[in-house]
């Protein structure tokens, strides 16, 4: 899983680096404003001043825990974030679009 991880990463740092030696990237205008909107925003997005309880199926965690391992991260950053980007309006709603990708327990069933 690491070798693979290794290669995907290589493969995507080439794809930046080519697309740089390319002059494809751009300076934004006003650089320093831009920096600071972001700043603000990861601020305010790592700000955790309040706890939640909230009660959820076994079903629905492990999938949560599935697919926040792929990511790479906790599985309550990952719900943090999820909700972050509902609140914020920037989630997508795709329940037009079939899922491809089977969840995280229907491979956990396949595999056990």
């Amino acid at each position: 899983m690491k070798k693979k991880m290794k290669t995907e990463d290589k493969k995507y740092e080439e794809g930046v680096l080519g697309s740089f030696e390319k002059g494809e990237w751009r300076s934004v205008p006003n650089l320093n404003d831009e920096i600071e909107r972001y700043a603000a925003s990861a601020s305010a997005t790592l700000s955790k001043d309040k706890r939640i309880n909230i009660r959820l199926s076994s079903r629905d965690l492990e999938d949560i825990q599935m697919r926040a391992a792929e990511e790479g991260m906790p599985y309550q950053t990952l719900i943090a974030s999820v909700l972050h980007k509902y609140a914020s309006g920037r989630l997508l709603d795709t329940s037009s679009r079939p899922t491809t990708r089977p969840t995280g327990r229907e491979k956990k069933l396949r595999a056990g």
